[in-house]
């Protein structure tokens, strides 16, 4: 087979490391390198060339010469072709310090010298949230994730990450889409695993019909959803289907999750993460002392938080905003907890502002939060509890802080994405 034009041939390598996003790291004679999917350090590999990527090349193994001896069977018959899950194949002790060591790389490259606490891993089968693609085809719906780095949808017909309430989901929610008319080629589901039950938002490319809503109705009261809500593409969502309301637990808070809202992936990583916060916290706090909370989402840190500190939490999701409004209303909270619905990506808020607190805590979205640390870090504030699920973003926001001459008192790493190369934290910074 002739490789695409342009494009070295297939030549034998060793794989030198894994990279940040999981792929093993390899080299040409002529040292450009390689990116290859579930390579291993060790391992002599005949790999070819499929794609140009960054200053390499993305390339694919055609045959494994030396396997690694730290290479195990994937537990799940989708891996190698799911885009999922990344690192199935590699042992757990190899695999942890891997993970512990992208957290380390970005805090060292920011300046710290740390030393992390152990590394927190999430279980198999302990995933609570799912967002899953749909396609209508002829052959009927396929309801799953896309492969890698490819827009194909692989159905799912079980996880091994996925809790098993919502694994076994999916057959009933595959047999359910088949019979709406709202769903013409393809659409979407996000499903939450709430304390009241799995909590749907469903995204079609057609309008909901009467009979679908009727549908919906019957299987929500069938197999114990509290919430069905719907969305033509991307339009805001509405109520289809509603038992109950949608609350999960927050530190003790019933909350209204709003549909498709964000919520930490699991259990065991949202107390990993709300512990190491609460850890941080000022260990004798005064009466008047204040926390502010910035992306606080609909509460996960907040209703913690309270328990020992007044607290502002600012976010700026509208219906994630409301939701920890009222639940915090609806259990005389007020005292305690206000709320400011904000967007801190285009307007942060000022050192000013921030200086009038005592702590800071900031859970920001992947690319982290470049224009607020700025300014935290012109402030008086000294101390800063960052939660951070993109290890290169907190580095360059740990720099802002390193710079502003924050020392880091204490990192965890916490593995809430089983097997792939995503991984979040919790670092105390403190002056």
């Amino acid at each position: 087979m002739r490789p695409p034009k342009g494009l070295p041939g297939a030549d034998i390598v060793e794989i030198v490391r894994v990279g940040q996003e999981g792929d093993g790291i390899a080299a040409l004679a002529d040292g450009t390198p390689l990116f290859v999917p579930f390579g291993l350090p060790g391992e002599r590999a005949l790999v070819r060339p499929s794609a140009k990527r960054g200053d390499g090349y993305a390339a694919h193994i055609e045959d494994i010469e030396r396997s690694s001896p730290e290479r195990v069977p994937a537990p799940c018959p989708h891996f190698g072709i799911c885009g999922g899950c990344a690192l199935q194949h590699w042992d757990a002790t190899a695999y942890a310090a891997w993970k512990s060591s992208l957290l380390d790389a970005a805090l060292r490259r920011a300046g710290f010298m740390p030393t992390l606490a152990p590394i927190v891993i999430t279980p198999p089968h302990s995933r609570r949230r799912m967002d899953l693609a749909i396609r209508r085809t002829p052959a009927g719906i396929v309801l799953g994730l896309h492969t890698a780095r490819d827009k194909t949808v692989i159905d799912v017909a079980d996880c091994t990450v996925l809790h098993p309430t919502l694994a076994a989901l999916l057959p009933k929610l595959r047999d359910v889409l088949r019979r709406l008319q709202a769903l013409g080629h393809e659409g979407s589901a996000i499903v939450n695993l709430l304390d009241s039950g799995p909590d749907i938002l469903l995204r079609t490319d057609k309008k909901l019909a009467v009979s679908d809503r009727s549908i919906l109705a019957a299987f929500a009261h069938d197999h114990g959803v509290p919430r069905v809500s719907w969305a033509q593409n991307t339009d805001m969502p509405e109520t289809a289907a509603l038992l109950r309301p949608a609350t999960t637990s927050l530190a003790g808070t019933p909350v209204v999750i709003p549909p498709g809202g964000f919520m930490q992936a699991s259990l065991e990583g949202e107390a990993a993460i709300v512990g190491a916060v609460m850890a941080g916290l000022p260990p004798k706090p005064t009466a008047k002392a204040r926390v502010l909370e910035l992306f606080a989402g609909s509460g996960t840190l907040t209703f913690a938080i309270a328990k020992h500190m007044r607290v502002h939490a600012v976010e700026g999701d509208a219906a994630a905003c409301a939701s920890l409004k009222a639940a915090a209303n609806a259990t005389l909270q007020t005292g305690r907890i206000t709320t400011e619905h904000r967007d801190l990506t285009r307007q942060p808020l000022s050192a000013k502002e921030v200086s009038a607190f005592d702590t800071v805590v900031l859970d920001p979205p992947h690319g982290g939060a470049p224009a607020q640390i700025a300014l935290i870090a012109a402030s008086t504030i000294k101390r800063v509890i960052y939660v951070s699920c993109n290890p290169t973003a907190l580095g360059r926001d740990a720099l802002a802080l390193k710079q502003a001459g924050f020392k880091l008192a204490r990192s965890v790493p916490v593995d809430q994405f089983l097997w792939s190369a995503r991984l979040e934290s919790v670092s105390v910074f403190v002056k």
